[in-house]
């Protein structure tokens, strides 16, 4: 059986309730969700600008991958979690963006976005991520 390993980093949020910021089990790392909190206030950002929170909240999901040894590309699904239809447009600009910086290949991840009720009331956006490390 495949050792499990909790992946910790100070560059995204700590978890806030009771669950890993990333969970390695062999070669597969699972991001936990990720919102627009800024590690070093834990405080969320850009209220009511659904761009600025999924800048955030994309670059926590880059770190937690970073530290969990992998990379943007090595990521197999993105999750996207959205509260309104109405920011699809702009949270997949920002997306799109991050991904021709992040993924050179052009090897798209896939992805699924949802509309919900997110944990917090400042909360637009929230990403999570499966990669596959080495």
């Amino acid at each position: 059986m495949s050792d499990t390993t909790v992946v910790r980093t100070e560059d995204a949020p700590a978890s806030a309730y009771t669950f890993s910021q990333g969970i390695k089990k062999g070669e597969m790392l699972q991001v936990s969700g990720q919102g627009a909190m800024d590690p070093a206030t834990n405080k969320y950002v850009a209220q009511g600008d659904v761009r600025g929170q999924t800048r955030r909240t994309l670059a926590n999901v880059k770190a937690i991958l970073e530290a969990g040894g992998a990379t943007v590309g090595d990521v197999l699904m993105f999750r996207v979690y959205l509260t309104t239809r109405d920011d699809f447009a702009a949270m997949n600009d920002v997306y799109d963006q991050f991904i021709a910086e992040n993924v050179p290949s052009g090897q798209l991840p896939s992805r699924t976005t949802v509309f919900v009720g997110l944990p917090h009331e400042d909360m637009l956006v929230e990403i999570d991520a499966l990669a596959v490390t080495g």
